[in-house]
């Protein structure tokens, strides 16, 4: 069984709110969770999109050393890890002069397709 994986590391957003992109498009098919993550309106959606693509690009690759024409649409989203990377901390204002924590959350993103 072929496996094409595609990671994207330090992205810019909070695991929590990526996760929720995240769970709508594992176990569909690349067809359909192509079309789900074009009009999901999260911003997860445009960044799990280009993992999703890396990871076609990736198994179009693997076939290709494999003298090997396949339909990458008929692959399945196998799984979608969404970890939490560094926290970037910042400081915001508060009242009377004093300074806040901000933490800028970053996360890893593994997505793994399966032909299937």
């Amino acid at each position: 069984m072929a496996e094409a994986v595609a990671k994207a590391r330090f992205i810019r957003i909070a695991p929590r709110k990526a996760r929720l992109v995240a769970d709508l498009i594992r176990g569909k098919k690349v067809s359909e969770a192509r079309d789900t993550l074009r009009f999901v309106v999260k911003g997860g959606a445009p960044l799990l999109g280009k993992v999703l693509a890396s990871a076609v690009a990736n198994a179009e690759s693997i076939a290709a050393e494999q003298r090997k024409r396949i339909n990458t649409d008929d692959y399945v989203v196998k799984t979608v890890l969404i970890d939490g990377a560094a926290t970037w901390p910042r400081r915001g204002v508060a009242p009377r002069g004093r300074a806040v924590p901000i933490r800028k959350r970053t996360s890893h993103i593994t997505l793994v397709i399966s032909e299937n």
